[in-house]
């Protein structure tokens, strides 16, 4: 049960799918059911029961209304598909498009070739027994460097901006200031140090501003250009917990629409009855396949049983997380955020910190204004110079008005942000300023610079 409690429902989809597989004795349940699971296991119990019940959610959870919808994928070609089709177009001979393959088969999904070329070099001759040398593949590597998407195939950051600067035309003063910062002065534009490029490029800052407005134009992951295929790593969220708040009231409920509900098959409740005596004793060359049969329910019934009990941990969490942040969830404000720790909810539920923080971790609730990572709403409680607590989500959202509205010319150091917080009463240390400044991923203020 405590592996089923970490798992999101689409992950909780596909290890009761697996289950099914693999126990003969499950099976989808369409139709709705009642009974309670019998807390003895035992052939003669199995043989007075008239029916064998299944966990059930989903008939507290959709209306009446509610029908199944099938739902569709529709596929494309990958990037790595993508390439290929274009290398079709090229003039290569047999051995080169074989090599040229087998370079594209190791670009990341996102563009970069980050293997060097001894190591494929190395593969080459291993996989599909061509020996080959460096500047015969980089010769290849040129040749993808001019498909589509562009920057594909480039080794690091700087190298992807400039194949991408080098299929646009190079007819203005800021797009040449751009390919020389790139080529020139890469580490001193990425470490920000803008006067000191200025200087160097001898231009007007407005230059200089054009310049950076072209580069920022370059995509530095060429990979997501291309979108046709899709990736595995798609971060699709399906949420656990649905809430509604109408009227005053909340409606909270258990997001099961695509998990299956599960019964045992009744077939083989038959083939123990057969296989039973009338004096309730089995034959001998029987009781292999009845112990068979047996283990098989006893395992179905379990899991039937883990799983209702991660339904019912779930909501009993959920709800007192929903009790202790009523004020949040009626709009979403953060402001209203009271600070929760995992040790609040489980002093409330009874149960174990440790079960709390399973429930909690990789859970969504899907709200009137969005869909919340359970794990966020919990915070830690400051104190301010009147003593009062507040949560740290108060702190964040000033810290990220005060780095909204900062003069971009002269960022904020963390000392500074320190110092502005002191001064609204809120006790806090620069090393907590720096820690809530990363949870927001905001950069230090050297990285906020800009001209």
């Amino acid at each position: 049960m405590i592996k089923l409690l970490e798992l999101p429902t689409m992950q909780l989809e596909q290890r009761i799918k697996q289950e099914i597989e693999e126990n003969v004795v499950l099976e989808e349940d369409e139709r709705p059911e009642d009974e309670e699971l019998p807390r003895q296991i035992s052939v003669e119990e199995y043989l007075r029961e008239d029916d064998t019940p299944s966990y059930k959610s989903r008939a507290n959870n959709y209306s009446r209304d509610d029908k199944q919808r099938p739902v569709y994928i529709s596929g494309g070609r990958s990037l790595q598909e993508y390439l290929v089709e274009q290398l079709g177009y090229c003039s290569l001979n047999e051995r080169e498009m074989r090599l040229a393959i087998f370079i594209v088969g190791s670009i990341d999904e996102d563009g970069y070739l980050r293997r060097d070329m001894t190591s494929i070099c190395d593969d080459i001759a291993f996989t599909i027994g061509i020996e080959s040398d460096e500047s015969e593949l980089e010769h290849l590597l040129d040749v993808i460097h001019g498909l589509e998407p562009a920057g594909v195939g480039a080794r690091n950051l700087r190298e992807c901006l400039l194949l991408q600067m080098g299929q646009i035309d190079i007819n203005s003063r800021p797009r040449r200031l751009a390919r020389k910062i790139l080529t020139d002065y890469f580490d001193e534009f990425v470490k920000k140090h803008y006067e000191k490029l200025i200087s160097r490029l001898q231009c007007s800052e407005d230059d200089f501003r054009e310049a950076l407005a072209e580069i920022k134009r370059l995509s530095p992951k060429p990979g997501n250009l291309y979108s046709e295929g899709g990736t595995d790593t798609t971060p699709y969220i399906i949420p656990d917990f649905i809430l509604d708040y109408h009227d005053g009231r909340f409606a909270l409920s258990l997001n099961s629409y695509n998990v299956p509900e599960l019964r045992i098959n009744r077939r083989y409740m038959d083939i123990i009855r057969d296989m039973v005596k009338a004096d309730g004793t089995v034959r001998n060359e029987d009781r292999e396949a009845v112990q068979f049969v047996k283990s098989k329910i006893d395992s179905a019934k379990w899991f039937i049983s883990a799983i209702k009990q991660r339904h019912d941990t779930l909501m009993r969490t959920m709800q007192e997380i929903l009790e202790y942040q009523q004020e949040y969830f009626k709009d979403g404000d953060k402001s209203k955020l009271r600070p929760m720790i995992l040790k609040d909810i489980a002093d409330r539920t009874g149960l174990d910190v440790s079960t709390i923080s399973r429930v909690v971790n990789s859970k969504y609730v899907q709200t009137s204004f969005g869909i919340i990572l359970l794990k966020s709403l919990f915070s830690e409680a400051m104190q301010t110079e009147s003593g009062e607590e507040v949560s740290s989500y108060e702190i964040k959202n000033i810290l990220q008005q005060c780095i909204d509205d900062e003069d971009k010319r002269h960022p904020l150091t963390d000392e500074t942000l320190m110092d502005i917080l002191n001064g609204k009463g809120y006790r806090i240390a620069r090393r907590t300023v720096a820690k809530y400044r990363e949870m927001l991923n905001i950069p230090v203020a050297r990285l906020r610079k800009q001209i």
